[in-house]
């Protein structure tokens, strides 16, 4: 993939070089975008899934900036 490189005034400082767009065009194949569902096949899968994606917020094995490793 060729990147495209722009040249942009940047204030107090001349032309810049910015890097462009660096994605592909098209669209998703196959089952098609937030189908996720169906692609599970039972319960435990989905709530894996779920648990997963949320591991920032339910995890337990980590210390984040909002939690502390200590409780006051």
């Amino acid at each position: 993939m060729e990147y495209r490189i722009e040249l942009k005034e940047a204030h107090g400082r001349g032309k810049t070089k910015i890097l462009g767009p660096t994605f592909e065009g098209g669209k998703p194949e196959g089952e098609g975008p937030g189908k996720w569902r169906q692609k599970l096949r039972g319960r435990d899968e989905i709530l894996k899934y779920l648990e997963e994606g949320e591991r920032y917020w339910f995890g337990k094995e980590w210390y984040g900036s909002e939690k502390r490793k200590e409780p006051a």
